[in-house]
């Protein structure tokens, strides 16, 4: 796997065109560093695609341990793509490409639907070539999958659409309200990435009845505590981000979450989303995590 890590010449490069104190090599200087610039973007563009390659050739793969080894080097290869304004940009650039598109493979392979294993015919049996089996997809797996497609849709806005082209939400639902507690949870992280502005996703969202999917969750003291934080901590963000619109999708949200969680519940997640925060990244998820708390709370005694 690649880390876009600094071609050693390019140091090297820069400090020679920026040595020179002659006002008559400027030209040169500023050729050599337009030279330099456009190097470098062309090597960390190929490492990109070469790092979408492998990861998307192994998360292709029949068996869940080789797509399970394709997700995690995806997901790390993300995380290195974050951290500059420029390879954002470039990662972008490599989903106008259909060989690179990351969110088809994630849809087509580790979360498929159950219903697109169904065997159609019997004719294999007679055929001269074996049928190609395709291990299940674990919950490691799916979890997985769930992180690419929240960070895909984060760096990437039209991810958003070819989640929805794959009816994403339909399919995040059905994990949801199937799966165990360490995929929901990345569930409810992805939900909030895909709905960021797409209206076709929030409009999904409301068709599939997601409020009251993740209103019982959180009401259920029998379900894991992380989870039903998990919850408090998507209605905030959710209805925070919403908050302001009179139209659709999503113009009564705050009526469905009074009905569904107690005028007591709803108030508090109204009033917690109401403050923009100008607190740093971490200050803030430690402020997430505190308001979801009291969401809790609340409905324990309510």
């Amino acid at each position: 796997m690649y880390y876009l890590k600094k071609a050693l010449w390019s140091e090297g490069a820069a400090k020679q065109s920026g040595g020179s104190g002659d006002p008559d090599s400027s030209g040169g200087e500023a050729a050599v560093g337009e030279l330099v610039k456009s190097l470098k973007e062309q090597r960390v563009y190929r490492e990109i695609t070469l790092a979408l390659r492998n990861g998307l050739r192994d998360s292709r793969a029949e068996f869940s341990f080789l797509r399970v080894r394709g997700l995690r080097s995806l997901l790390k290869f993300l995380r290195c793509v974050a951290e500059s304004d420029s390879t954002i940009h470039l990662f972008s650039h490599s989903q106008s490409l259909p060989d690179l598109q990351v969110i088809p493979v994630l849809f087509q392979h580790s979360l498929r639907q159950a219903d697109d294993d169904r065997v159609e015919s019997l004719n294999h049996i007679f055929d001269v070539e074996p049928m190609n089996i395709t291990t299940p997809c674990t919950d490691t797996e799916v979890a997985l999958a769930l992180r690419v497609l929240e960070g895909c849709c984060l760096l990437h806005r039209e991810s958003t659409v070819f989640a929805h082209q794959h009816k994403a939400i339909q399919v995040l639902m059905n994990i949801l309200s199937t799966r165990g507690v360490l995929e929901q949870g990345a569930c409810l992280d992805a939900l909030i990435s895909i709905m960021l502005d797409s209206s076709a996703n929030q409009m999904d969202f409301e068709a599939c009845n997601g409020i009251e999917e993740v209103a019982e969750l959180i009401r259920d003291k029998q379900v894991d505590e992380n989870l039903r934080l998990k919850c408090g901590e998507f209605l905030l963000l959710l209805i925070g981000h919403v908050n302001g619109r009179e139209r659709p999708p999503m113009a009564a949200i705050h009526e469905d979450v009074r009905q569904l969680l107690g005028e007591k519940s709803a108030s508090l997640i109204w009033a917690a989303s109401q403050f923009g925060s100008t607190l740093d990244p971490e200050q803030r998820l430690t402020a997430l995590h505190i308001q979801a708390r009291r969401v809790l709370e609340s409905l324990d005694f309510y």
